[in-house]
């Protein structure tokens, strides 16, 4: 069964968006410090990507209007709205526990779960989210979207690893 991985970034105080939506703020505490590429690994072992229609916006209209950056990956946007299809883009309205459930179960390498906290939200009450990969950027933002909402019930995880470089921390779980 294909691995399932939230690989996100947050604010030290638990934000992954500030008030008004944004994401200026995910950089190291040094602007003129080139950090270590954490990223560049990761994409390695993925070949799925999965997003709410929000994270999806914010990447084609702000982030990189140009390029699609998950290029390469099959990407799933969730949403209710109609959309136009693009290459290696699909705009699936169903359950985010339903597709994940479904993807898992075919073959390819791990899924991705990069964004919208109602889908990471529903993705960790369903336990299906395997690892937990988590920037935690050195910046407090006061108020955003949280990361994590309220859950039924307790989830233990198990620490992989812990890396630091630029003041940003990435703590890598397990569920248990």
């Amino acid at each position: 069964m294909r691995n399932t991985v939230l690989f996100i970034a947050m604010s030290l105080d638990g934000y992954i968006a500030d008030a008004d939506g944004n994401v200026d703020w995910l950089s190291g505490q040094d602007d003129d410090v080139e950090g270590a590429d954490g990223y560049a690994d990761f994409i390695k072992g993925m070949d799925t990507v999965i997003m709410g229609w929000t994270t999806y916006h914010q990447v084609v209209t702000e982030l990189s209007p140009d390029q699609w950056v998950y290029d390469g990956l099959q990407s799933y946007v969730v949403t209710h709205r109609e959309c136009v299809p693009r290459d290696g883009i699909s705009f699936v309205s169903e359950d985010p526990c339903v597709l994940v459930d479904r993807l898992r179960r075919e073959p390819g390498k791990g899924i991705w779960i990069c964004g919208g906290a109602s889908i990471i939200h529903q993705l960790m009450q369903g336990g299906l989210i395997d690892e937990y990969r988590i920037s935690i950027i050195p910046t407090i933002l006061g108020s955003g979207i949280r990361l994590f909402d309220t859950l039924n019930e307790t989830r233990q995880l198990r620490l992989v690893s812990s890396t630091n470089d630029n003041g940003i921390v990435e703590l890598t779980y397990r569920k248990h």
